[in-house]
């Protein structure tokens, strides 16, 4: 039976009404699915985290690949439906939880690498979780919306705060385009599978606290509109000319945006403030 097939008629047996506000959109395309695995370069060794897996289509692959599978899903119905697999396979672990409310190291997957088609809502705060955790992943490969994957990969120019969140720990890519024609219900937009590796805890530990890094960063992209000269003085409390003398001192111009620094930019620029 075809993905698409197996997606109606488990839909029906579940009784799930797939909700968009969970990023309910199932990947009905097997080559999809099998780059997505690819993309992790999985071996007998290597343990797994998948988020909302679902119906169960991309975990049958990971089972396959990986030593052992922690497939952690919020649906009740879903949950109910993906116990099956645990029963004949066992290398699965399926639980039913809130992934943005469990602790990485609660799970206990030493080493792991995550591999998911990330429901769309929860991406930034996801990888803020995983990225920042003290037992970070050693690589991620998800499937998601094609802008926000365009986002996480934006070069100097073009960066959003969360390009910054994602950059600054690891190395992210694209590796392929997806047609909105392979998921089920239909979403509006395309998708991306993206893999993100080099993971690495905070890298200028050693010149700088990361909390206040992230204080000039977020007081940086306070304002979208904005330049970086009034955010800064908004945020930090201080007169325009004070602002203009440390973008001065840290070589940047004064009507640069926040968009526009590189990581190393914002490294200098955070100093100067704290």
């Amino acid at each position: 039976m075809e993905l698409l097939s197996q997606t109606k008629y488990l839909i029906k047996k579940t009784g799930l009404l797939p909700d968009k506000l969970k990023g309910q959109n199932f990947c009905i395309d097997q080559a999809v699915i099998s780059q997505l695995v690819k993309s992790a370069s999985l071996t007998a060794k290597d343990t797994v985290l998948e988020v909302g897996p679902g119906l169960g289509f991309l975990t049958q692959e990971l089972i396959k690949k990986a030593g052992r599978v922690i497939a952690v899903e919020l649906d009740k119905k879903l949950f109910a439906n993906l116990k099956n697999l645990t029963e004949a396979n066992d290398n699965l672990e399926v639980i039913e939880a809130d992934i943005l409310k469990i602790r990485p190291e609660d799970l206990k997957p030493d080493h792991y690498k995550i591999v998911a088609n990330l429901p769309f809502g929860i991406t930034s705060a996801f990888l803020r979780k995983f990225l920042t955790a003290d037992s970070q992943p050693e690589l991620i490969s998800l499937l998601l919306q094609k802008e926000v994957a365009e986002r996480l990969c934006a070069p100097a120019g073009q960066m959003s705060l969360l390009a910054v969140s994602v950059q600054l720990y690891s190395r992210p890519k694209i590796i392929t385009y997806v047609s909105k024609e392979s998921f089920y219900p239909q979403p509006k937009v395309d998708s991306a599978i993206i893999q993100i590796k080099n993971i690495q805890p905070f890298p200028f530990s050693k010149e700088l606290a990361e909390k206040k890094f992230w204080q000039t960063v977020k007081a940086g992209f306070c304002a979208r509109r904005k330049t970086l000269e009034n955010n800064l003085a908004n945020s930090f409390h201080l007169s325009k000319e004070e602002v203009r003398k440390k973008l001065a001192k840290a070589g940047l111009k004064l009507n640069i945006r926040a968009q526009e620094l590189s990581i190393g930019q914002w490294l200098k620029l955070a100093k100067l403030f704290n």
